[in-house]
């Protein structure tokens, strides 16, 4: 694996694909910060500056399967390329309870896990424009790509042959602070609520990816209806589609919420909607979800795993993926993704339903996660 200060890219491609997407939030984002503020010229490389404070509050994962524990820590230092961010929110997803769980391979360990993070740039290393002290971050899954494997080569970076994760193969936010590669991080308006747009770094992202992959037929369906789903039900009803809304069987609050955003639909994954869907995403990481996405889908309709982690699929009959039914995955997000998502987010007036929870109590969040005991989201508040 490459060393992450070793990652090569294009720094002008950066920059026109940084300068295209302010330019996109000055469009699109109701700011009422004056226009001239989001000037898309280059910032001056500013040089690292040393935190006020010496030492972070983290979560730690030691080990697979034993509770996140809290420790101290001194504040990392940005390198080259990198900045330092105060996390102002963390967003909880189901990829750190796999990872807690032990079911994603070779974690860096210890580590500190989350990938949905909001926060202030706190210092910045060499080499870095585009960021200024203060200014809003957010970041994400994809923490860095090599630039130079065919798939990133080819446009598709979230396939990189050595590729960096935030919170599972570097540390990530559930701390008071983190250190990211600038070029793998977003820009962000000022006027945000950190804790509503944290889940936006992953649930909006990788719902997005698997969105567009789905295809653009009349009738959706969602199975499984958490975080991601939530923000996808109100970009489909934005867009004047229908969509149907799959939770646990007997899960009435789900299904209700589900509704109230704009679901056409909601029953649990053990039904058949009232119409065939052109498309569905399976979001829950529960293998025989597959048979059942597919008897629900038409003739040459799409199914898209969308998690990282499944169960293992059941066997089923040829008859359901027969007739040009198509049964895909999804795979990390690249930067265009987010470039995407993050400038139709205020468009579509997405609204995020959040639980907030202070740092210290990760293991109840994750917890809680695992039980469906909240609607939406579960954000860490450092």
């Amino acid at each position: 694996m490459l060393h992450v200060d070793h990652f090569a890219g294009d720094a002008c491609r950066f920059r026109c694909a940084r300068d295209n997407f302010l330019g996109l939030l000055l469009h699109t984002c109701s700011s009422t910060r004056d226009a001239s503020k989001w000037s898309s010229s280059p910032m001056k490389t500013q040089p690292s500056i040393q935190p006020m404070m010496s030492t972070m509050r983290a979560m730690v994962l030691d080990r697979p399967g034993t509770p996140l524990t809290l420790r101290e820590r001194p504040v990392p230092q940005p390198g080259e390329g990198e900045i330092l961010s105060e996390v102002a929110a963390c967003g909880v997803c189901r990829t750190d309870l796999h990872l807690v769980d032990g079911e994603l391979p070779d974690p860096k360990l210890p580590i500190v896990p989350g990938h949905e993070i909001v926060g202030r740039v706190a210092a910045i290393g060499s080499g870095v424009s585009g960021f200024a002290l203060g200014a809003h971050v957010g970041v994400p899954w994809l923490a860095a790509a090599c630039g130079v494997c065919p798939y990133c080569r080819s446009g598709r970076e979230n396939l990189c042959d050595a590729p960096w994760f935030t919170g599972y193969t570097r540390d990530g936010g559930y701390a008071t602070h983190t250190v990211a590669r600038a070029r793998f991080s977003f820009p962000l308006p000022d006027n945000l609520d950190s804790a509503e747009t944290a889940p936006l770094l992953c649930a909006g992202l990788i719902g997005w990816r698997c969105y567009r992959m789905a295809g653009e037929g009349a009738a959706l369906g969602l199975y499984g209806f958490g975080a991601a789903a939530h923000i996808l039900v109100q970009v489909a009803t934005w867009q004047g589609r229908r969509l149907y809304a799959f939770t646990r069987p007997g899960d009435k609050a789900s299904q209700d919420f589900a509704r109230a955003l704009g679901a056409v639909w909601a029953g649990g994954s053990d039904e058949r909607p009232p119409e065939a869907l052109d498309a569905a995403i399976i979001f829950a990481p529960v293998g025989a979800l597959v048979p059942a996405a597919l008897a629900a889908v038409k003739k040459g309709g799409r199914v898209v795993c969308g998690g990282i982690h499944m169960s293992d699929i059941p066997s089923f009959p040829y008859r359901l993926l027969w007739q040009e039914r198509q049964l895909v995955s999804v795979a990390n997000l690249t930067r265009k993704d987010g470039h995407e998502f993050l400038g139709i987010a205020p468009r579509a007036g997405i609204k995020m339903q959040v639980t907030r929870y202070p740092l210290a109590q990760a293991n109840t969040a994750l917890n809680d996660l695992r039980a469906g005991r909240f609607e939406g989201a579960a954000v860490l508040i450092p």
